[in-house]
């Protein structure tokens, strides 16, 4: 999925297993345990120290054992250290800084640390950055079509409420990713944004983000194409919007140093593959709207409109192909939805008009040199906002007093062992 793989043991070795991909999702990090309670002692209260150190070693056994897929159990565990974490950068606390190695590595991957830093605005970004990839990750999944026996056929289902909690994730996601760029990355100095890792690099992040808000507009498309109140109007008007997201996020990322490997290359072959469906999308709507005209002009701007959508339509499939081939390999859900309902109405409508109209063709020769543009929309969706959680009472609590104290007891408790020891 995106740039998520998976892998499940067989008969003592490893077989990859090729997800669907509806949504693009990005890899998990997660926590390699540190020794906090060492690094941290007299620096942060005690209980907070402990408290931190239990849930990164949650999060990571958790996300470990379920592949990441006990979402809810990871989100909640996120949301409690991010509260720890917020007390302690707002607390200033300058004697955190560099005393302590914060360690990550990619879900699934032998090594045992990919990242390791001591900045807690760092730590940050990466837990924020998790719990927008497991909002990415639980929207792919209520996306993956259910088989479901229908006589001899099998239709391929997803029910309106899961598309509908789907694209609130995909804003929860963007609004997690944007917060990243605004409120993060702009404490970094250059020498550390230079050295995140690709799918942390600020192009990548905000592409990210505006791809999701894409991808919430074209849920919305197939929604509207499921309901007999949604007007051809609406239709061009959110096939038109997603061309927009696309655009944008292509824009954002094409001219990055990024793209040449990895998931910034595979990324950008998605928004490619999806702004070529929504553009043959908006062609088609946007050519039923035209074809109502009375005007003759207005016919063949229509038929210009079906012919681009379905040469838009075949190069898309293309895109596809080209997505799931980069690395890490995935593949596509079979056709289904609105994209089903595209792919079998473009070229008989292309095919059908072109025929009905083809001597206004011959006689506007120059008009099917010029395709007509598309409106342009103001676009409806914007990212969750997102606030940093509020500050857990342990993660505030205490001076430097106070620490110290704690500090001395537990010396005097280690040299009363020892003492004991000598006896």
């Amino acid at each position: 999925m995106g740039c998520a793989t998976s892998v499940y043991a067989s008969v003592g070795k490893k077989k990859r297993i090729v997800q669907e991909s509806v949504v693009f999702v990005l890899q998990l990090r997660v926590p390699v345990q540190s020794d906090l309670q060492r690094q941290l002692k007299g620096v942060a209260p005690k209980a907070t120290v402990e408290r931190l150190a239990c849930l990164r070693n949650q999060i990571q056994l958790v996300a470990e054992d379920t592949g990441g897929s006990a979402i809810s159990e990871l989100r909640t565990a996120l949301e409690e250290y991010l509260s720890l974490l917020t007390g302690l950068i707002k607390k200033k606390n300058d004697g955190m800084e560099g005393c302590v190695e914060f360690k990550w590595k990619t879900l699934g991957d032998g090594r045992r640390a990919e990242l390791c830093f001591t900045n807690l605005w760092m730590e940050m970004l990466t837990v924020i950055h998790m719990m927008a990839a497991l909002a990415l990750t639980e929207a792919n999944s209520l996306m993956i079509p259910r088989a479901c026996s229908d006589s001899s056929n099998s239709v391929r289902v997803v029910s309106s409420d899961c598309r509908r909690d789907a694209v609130d994730l995909l804003l929860k996601a963007s609004g997690y990713l944007e917060f990243c760029v605004r409120e993060i990355l702009t404490r970094f100095p250059p020498d550390i944004k230079s050295k995140l890792p690709d799918d942390m690099q600020e192009s990548v992040l905000q592409t990210l983000s505006i791809q999701a808000l894409g991808q919430g507009t074209e849920i919305q498309l197939g929604l509207a194409v499921d309901s007999q109140k949604a007007t051809l109007s609406v239709k061009r008007r959110l096939a038109c919007e997603q061309v927009i997201y696309f655009s944008q996020a292509y824009q954002c990322l094409s001219g990055c140093d990024v793209v040449s490997h990895g998931c910034a290359k595979k990324l950008l072959r998605f928004i490619y593959w999806k702004f070529l469906e929504a553009k043959a999308a908006a062609y088609y709507y946007h050519g039923l709207v035209t074809d109502k005209g009375n005007e003759p002009a207005c016919h063949v701007s229509a038929v210009c409109c079906f012919l681009a959508a379905a040469e838009l339509l075949a190069e898309s499939k293309k895109a596809c192909f080209s997505f799931c081939l980069a690395p890490p390999v995935t593949r596509a859900p079979p056709m289904w939805g609105v994209m089903k309902h595209l792919s079998q109405k473009i070229p008989e409508v292309a095919f059908r008009k072109s025929q009905t109209y083809g001597y206004l063709l011959e006689e506007e020769e120059k008009a099917m040199q010029c395709l007509p543009e598309l409106p342009d929309f103001q676009l409806s969706l914007r990212p969750e906002e997102f606030e940093l959680p509020e500050i857990e009472a342990g993660s505030s609590e205490g001076n430097q007093t106070h620490l110290l104290s704690e500090h001395l007891e537990d010396y005097s408790d280690n040299h009363d062992d020892d003492e004991d020891n000598d006896h």
